[in-house]
């Protein structure tokens, strides 16, 4: 078993969630709201703004319904994990990482770039027909760096 830090064992459980409308407008304030939620806790959000700008992306694009808006939760864990979840009405398109696509293709890098970004991801099924789709990043000052390939993934500085 590893040693926590004091730090890891008295930090609170972070929460931050909003339903925004399933539009491109709505996609593109689910990341500045995350940029912003990141730097007031004083994390790096450069690569999870990146997940939650395509998940949310995602979600107006291929989970959307009618009338039906999607939700971003963010959940900082005392260990530094993030947890991103981005739920949509649309339980019946399960997202998959495509086959490679053409240099010159428009669409399909979405979820290869959250794979590069994430520690881990998936999706699961979620309330009214819906679902989730998460991803888990490793928090750290500094480059972030990639669980499988210990590689960073990320040049990102830190933000106060």
């Amino acid at each position: 078993m590893s040693q926590k830090s004091l730090a890891e064992i008295t930090a609170p459980t972070r929460h931050f969630a909003v339903q925004l409308s399933a539009t491109r407008r709505g996609a593109r304030l689910a990341r500045l709201l995350t940029e912003r939620q990141l730097d007031e806790w004083g994390e790096p959000y450069e690569a999870a703004a990146q997940v939650v700008a395509e998940l949310a992306s995602n979600a107006v694009l291929h989970g959307r319904v009618r009338g039906r808006d999607f939700r971003l939760r963010l959940t900082l864990r005392p260990d530094r994990t993030l947890r991103i979840e981005v739920t949509d009405a649309r339980g019946d398109r399960v997202p998959r990482v495509p086959a490679p696509v053409e240099q010159d293709a428009e669409g399909g890098r979405g979820l290869r770039i959250v794979e590069a970004y994430a520690n881990r991801w998936g999706v699961v099924e979620g309330p009214a027909h819906g679902k989730t789709v998460w991803a888990e990043l490793l928090m750290k000052h500094g480059p972030l760096v990639h669980e499988a390939s210990g590689r960073p993934t990320v040049s990102g500085s830190v933000r106060r």
